[in-house]
This record gives C-alpha cells, structure tokens and sequence, in this order.
C-alpha cells in the first residue's frame, strides 16, 4: 500500500507519496512497516490503505478473546493498522458510500472520530477513507491529563476519541437524543475493540474523563461533545 500525505495549498494540491513496505495477507502482517507520518502541518490528509474485509479471525473467536488491556507495549501503529481500526468504527460499508460500519438512529451518524498518535491528532473522514492532521505534536499527554491522568492514554500508540454533534438527531428524536448517542457510541467502540483483537492488537473503553478538558485539547467546536475514549496498541507486559 502507499499512503499519500495531500498537502493543500492556495495554489492547487501536492501529492507526496510515502512508500510503505509491501506486505501481504491480513492487515496485522504489516507490523513492522514505518511508523505514521512524521511530524508535519495542521491540514494534511492522509489517504489511508484500503480496508481489509476478509480478516482470518471469526466474529465468535474475536469477542471471546477480547480483553480490556492498560499496559501497552513501545511501537507506533502502522496507517493500515490505524485505518482498519476507523473503518471498523466509522467506514463506509455500502457501494452508495453511504451506510457505515456501526449502525445509527435513522442514518444520522452524529459521530466524529479523532486519532490521537505521537504525530499528532487526526480527524478521520469516512466518506474518503482519509485522515486529516487537525493538530500537530504529541497531545496524548494532555489528553490523558484530562482524563484523570490514566497512564494507558499516555501509553497507548494509537487513542480514538469519540465525539459526539447531537444536533444532527435531535430534530428527528428530539429528547431520545442522548440515549441514542450514547447507544451508537458503544456500537463503535465495541467495533474498534473486536477489530483491535482480530488485528493482534488490545484495547481498553475509557469513559473517565472531565468533558470540558477533553473538549479544550481536541479545540472542539461549539455543539460538538466528547463521548468516549478507546486506547490501542501492542499489549505489554
């Protein structure tokens, strides 16, 4: 595969092509491919590999082995290893490039996922497949800060944050809003989890967190809310 950073500026598009080590099979195979994009400016997008749905690991053996894990292992993620995971959350399932992997209340999908790596922060677009830099630098630290300072954010090579923007279902469901939100949340999150162990990697759900802090290190706009947090890496000892 060969992730491409797009790089916009006022006078058109520049691809930059980063050449990852070929691998083949399952995804998790890529383990020792480059670490995600090096440090860069706040715009980029990443187009992420293509997703895998042929996985070697069942449904039935993937739930009975999933375990809540908080100690993670040295290593960045690969973006094969990064996108399988947002796809699983939040891809686009459906040939009309419409219908997503966790279902919602009415198709509304108020949801937005956030990658959180050593590079930086990322926002990820489904309907593209791609991840957009919305911040740069290490903000893991901060993030666990905000989340009563639990050591498996600072750890983990790859953290998802969940956000939520109720005002795309509250015209239709009106005061199920936030029952609805928080069911599609744990959809999501159970689907990241099950990829994480279908992939050779572990996870834990976090739901500790002080909203408003969470809310200022992402600089989430106004009528976007923080829902949930997953950690995800190589399990450690």
């Amino acid at each position: 595969m060969k992730p491409a950073i797009i790089i916009r500026s006022p006078g058109g598009v520049l691809l930059v092509a980063i050449v990852v080590v070929a691998c083949s099979g399952r995804v998790a195979a890529c383990g020792q491919a480059p670490r995600p994009a090096a440090a860069g400016q706040a715009g980029q997008e990443i187009q992420l590999p293509k997703p895998q749905t042929d996985g070697k690991m069942s449904v039935e053996r993937a739930i009975a082995t999933r375990r809540s894990v908080r100690q993670f292992a040295p290593g960045a993620l690969t973006w094969a290893e990064i996108g399988q995971l947002a796809w699983a959350g939040q891809g686009i399932t459906d040939a009309a490039g419409i219908k997503r992997a966790a279902p919602s209340a009415g198709a509304l999908y108020p949801m937005e996922l956030y990658i959180f790596t050593a590079e930086g922060v990322f926002h990820y677009l489904p309907k593209t497949h791609q991840a957009t830099r919305v911040m740069t630098g290490d903000q893991r630290p901060a993030l666990s800060a905000a989340a009563l300072n639990q050591e498996s954010i600072k750890q983990a090579p790859c953290v998802i944050v969940l956000a939520a923007v109720p005002e795309r279902t509250r015209p239709k469901y009106k005061d199920r809003t936030p029952r609805y939100i928080a069911i599609e949340a744990g959809h999501i999150g159970e689907n990241v989890l099950l990829e994480a162990t279908a992939l050779g990697l572990a996870g834990v759900p976090i739901g500790a967190f002080t909203d408003e802090k969470v809310g200022a290190v992402l600089g989430l706009k106004s009528g976007e809310e923080p829902i949930y947090i997953l950690a995800i890496g190589h399990a450690g000892q």
